[in-house]
């Protein structure tokens, strides 16, 4: 894994960055979910608890699988 080594202001934690780099990978599609949680620190059960919490999907269908899903 590469390193990165940025300035954070002071309100902001290394591990609030961390978590929000990782949903956003996530997100993206970048980071599998075991990828994330492990760049936030936390396993998964709690990593999708926290994607929750911050109205992030664990699971992003595109709109025509879920409907497929829902016909199917």
């Amino acid at each position: 894994m590469g390193k990165l080594q940025i300035e954070l202001p002071p309100e902001i934690s290394e591990g609030e960055a961390r978590l929000l780099l990782a949903f956003k990978l996530y997100e993206l599609g970048r980071l599998s979910l075991g990828q994330a949680a492990r760049l936030a620190g936390y396993s998964k059960c709690a990593f999708m608890e926290l994607l929750g919490r911050y109205g992030v999907p664990v699971i992003a269908y595109p709109p025509e699988e879920l409907q497929e899903e829902i016909e199917g």
